[in-house]
Order: structure tokens, then C-alpha cells, then sequence
């Protein structure tokens, strides 16, 4: 494209949001708050179309408006479908017939690339005359329109016994190929950035940190009759710790489970917990968990819920735990949305937490049982605590805004597409990150 047509051009910058809402956890929070801070926009010329499956689309389109727009991705056939579902459950040699049924192929360059071909773009993305295509989730596409990739984490190569070694081989084949197609790399912490870009060798001028803010802050506020209707739908107690996170093994729900016992064992009081999202394979091994100590009366596994009846969720908790044990960028989603409602926080002191928490939550180390124990008896019974925990996390959260983080990745995109640059653009872009 040459400076006359830029100059003529309407930058329209893809974003990829084909996922089933409750499936990707925290990614889908990302996407709606993008959404919610792009569509708020208004003095700019550019055109955000969201990549969506038609049939799963409706958990987006209420945060699309402005100059954002829904772009359809093709149609699957049913048997893509259920063969994209059973992926997760797929040995190495049925994933990549899988990946050639979907236009994939495998990189013969990338070793032990058959563990997972490398999806290619289906084209439609071209046919909309996308000039960027930015990627917020792990599952990209090749293209050769420049693209953003945010690979979330490297979960697999710190935590490896989380997967399978046919699992681990595919993400590397494939989180590889994507941040070297990438023109631009982002991620959340310098800690993400320093190491993502050891693992794969990636240049510093590529990767870019760009702080997220809470997704809560694209939703209504609950009032308190729904509040209060919430609570009763799904059988919970008046007062409660709230954690929500996918019960992935690396959440660590087990050792929170165990910290409650150990409160009920020696302070002989019953803390009730309330665990939101999506309940994938691992929840049997915490269930069988709780029946072992006896705890079903105060454990409560809700499933996935609404945005709008989480943010009730948080409203009523006595407070917020997290005690994951890996965190490179979705850890501060349920931290930051606790601040954003007024609820006090203890977490994980791993990876980039303390220094995205500072002084407004209580650390613990996520491995010990018993200091767990200790740091939620202290935030369940000290309420001076929690109100002090509540003002500072109110301050912490105060610096992250969707609208600013739409309009620095506004600049990148003008930046990666070729168009002009204001003078705001550059100073944005020249924000250093906070931590």
C-alpha cells in the first residue's frame, strides 16, 4: 500500500473472537473488554471487526457498537465440529488428520510439528480488506496480513506435568510459529515479556506490554434484589470467599480446599467457598477432595456464570482468593475485578502478582497449606484489614482503563498497518509499562 492509498484508506484491524463463551475463561473476559473500550472510540476513522462463529456470537454482540462490527467466520461442517470439540481428547496422529480436515498444515521446519498442524487462514479475513489481524488468544491462524499474537503464558514449560507431552509439543509448534509470524508480540507484565522472549529467542523491539484493565468494568453494576436473587439461585450462603478460575490443576483449588480444613481443624469454624467458571475434567479430582474432608456443606462449585451475576458475586464476598500457582497475565483478571467491586484480596506470591498486587492484597506462598490458612483466617476475621485491603486495591485498580488500552492498541495498529501516527499515538506508545 503506498502513502497515497494509506492516506485515503480506512484502517480496518481484525480481531480474532471465535471461542464459545465460558470455554476459554479468562481470554473471553480480554475480548469483551476490548470490545467494550474500541467501541468507545469515537474520534477515530478505523473499522474493528471481531472474528466470531455466527453460532456462537451472542456473548459478544451486546459489547459491539461504534465502529466495531461482527465479521463471520466460514461455516463449519458438523463433523469439523465435533472433531474440533474432541481435540482436547485426540492422540497425536488423529489431531493432525483433524488439523488437514481444517485447512491446517503442518510446518515440516518446526520439529515435532506433527503433534498439532498449524491452522491457516480460511480467507475471510482477507476478503474483508483486514489490514491487521490482532490475536488476544493462544489459538491463532497463519496469514500473512501483519498480525498482534498475545501468548498468555508458557504454563506448559514451567508446569509440565499440567500436560500431556503430545499437548506440550503442540503448543510449542504452535505458539512459535505465531509469535515469529507476529509483527508485534504483547503481553501484560515485563515478567511475561522477559519470558516469553527467552524461551523463544524473540528480539526486544518486537514485544510490547500493554496493561489490561478488569472486563467488570464493561458490565452494569448489579442492584442488590439481583444480587440478592443470584445468591439464592445458586444455593449460596450469606457470607463467603469468592475464587473464581477454571478448576485446572495450576489453580491450585485443592490447596485451598485444604487451608479451609485446616481452619475448621484448629479455629473449629466453618469459612464457606464459592469457586465460579467453568468445571473442566479436573474438577472430579477436586470434588473427590472435598468429600474426603467432609466439606460438601460449605464448598460450592457454581459452574459458569454471567458477567453481570459474578459482578454480584464479588459484591457480596467477604472476600477474594487466589491461590494459583502460575500466573503470567489471566492471574490479575479475578485480583483486579475484586478491586473494581470493593472486595479485599489474598493471592499467590508467583510470578508477576506482587509487584501487579503492590501493598493492596495479602501474599502467600500458594504450595504451603498452611500459610494459606493463615492469611485467610487473618482477611476472613480482621475487618480493619479488609477495609484498609479495599481502599488500597480501589487505588491500584484506578490505573487501568479499557478506553486508554483500546486507544494504545489503536496506535500499534495504525503503526503496524502502515497508516499515520499522531502525536498521541507516539506518546502512548512510549508509555513504559508498570510493572
Amino acid at each position: 500500500m503506498n502513502k497515497a492509498s494509506v492516506d485515503q484508506a480506512v484502517l480496518r484491524v481484525g480481531l480474532d473472537a471465535r471461542l464459545v463463551s465460558g470455554h476459554p475463561g479468562g481470554v473471553q473476559q480480554v475480548i469483551i473488554g476490548l470490545a467494550h473500550g474500541l467501541s468507545r472510540l469515537e474520534d477515530t476513522p478505523e473499522e474493528y471487526h471481531f472474528l466470531v462463529r455466527r453460532e456462537h456470537s451472542d456473548w459478544l454482540a451486546p459489547y459491539v457498537s461504534g465502529r466495531c462490527r461482527l465479521l463471520y467466520a466460514r461455516p463449519e461442517p458438523g463433523w469439523k465440529r465435533a472433531a474440533r470439540r474432541l481435540a482436547p481428547f485426540a492422540t497425536p496422529v488423529v489431531r493432525a488428520v483433524r488439523g488437514f480436515a481444517h485447512g491446517r498444515r503442518p510446518d515440516r521446519k518446526e520439529p515435532n510439528s506433527w503433534a498439532g498442524a498449524i491452522p491457516v487462514s480460511d480467507g475471510v479475513i482477507e476478503a474483508a480488506g483486514i489490514h491487521v489481524m490482532h490475536f488476544p488468544k493462544q489459538d491463532a491462524f497463519l496469514t500473512d496480513v501483519p498480525s498482534l499474537f498475545h501468548p498468555h503464558d508458557l504454563q506448559h514449560v514451567h508446569y509440565p506435568e499440567f500436560f500431556p507431552e503430545d499437548v506440550r509439543r503442540q503448543r510449542e509448534v504452535l505458539y512459535g510459529a505465531f509469535c515469529r509470524q507476529a509483527s508485534m508480540i504483547t503481553v501484560t507484565s515485563t515478567w511475561n515479556r522477559d519470558d516469553i522472549a527467552t524461551h523463544y529467542g524473540l528480539p526486544p523491539e518486537k514485544m510490547s506490554v500493554i496493561h489490561l484493565a478488569p472486563a467488570l468494568s464493561a458490565y452494569a453494576t448489579p442492584n442488590a434484589t439481583e444480587i440478592h436473587d443470584t445468591v439464592k439461585r445458586l444455593g449460596l450462603p450469606e457470607g463467603f470467599i469468592l475464587y473464581p478460575a477454571q478448576t485446572w490443576p495450576h489453580k491450585n483449588h485443592l490447596r485451598l480446599v485444604e487451608a479451609l480444613h485446616a481452619i475448621r481443624t484448629e479455629h473449629g469454624q466453618t469459612i464457606p467457598l464459592v469457586c465460579t467458571s467453568t468445571k473442566n475434567d479436573f474438577y472430579e479430582t477436586i470434588a473427590e477432595k472435598v468429600r474426603e474432608l467432609t466439606m460438601q456443606d460449605s464448598v460450592f462449585f457454581t459452574g459458569f456464570v454471567s458477567p453481570r451475576e459474578l459482578r454480584g458475586l464479588y459484591e457480596r464476598a467477604r472476600c477474594v482468593v487466589v491461590p494459583t500457582l502460575f500466573e503470567a497475565a489471566g492471574g490479575f483478571g479475578p485480583i483486579a475485578e475484586a478491586f473494581l467491586s470493593g472486595c479485599p484480596v489474598a493471592c499467590s506470591n508467583v510470578t508477576s502478582l506482587p509487584e501487579e498486587v503492590g501493598d493492596a492484597a495479602l501474599l502467600f506462598d500458594p504450595l504451603a497449606v498452611q500459610d494459606i490458612a493463615a492469611r485467610v483466617w487473618q482477611i476472613w476475621t480482621d475487618q480493619a484489614l479488609r477495609e484498609s485491603l479495599v481502599a488500597r486495591g480501589r487505588t491500584q485498580v484506578a490505573r487501568y482503563d479499557w478506553v486508554k488500552t483500546a486507544q494504545i492498541f489503536r496506535a500499534h495498529y495504525r503503526r503496524l498497518g502502515g497508516f499515520p501516527l499522531t502525536g498521541e499515538d507516539r506518546s502512548l506508545m512510549a508509555i513504559p509499562p508498570l510493572y
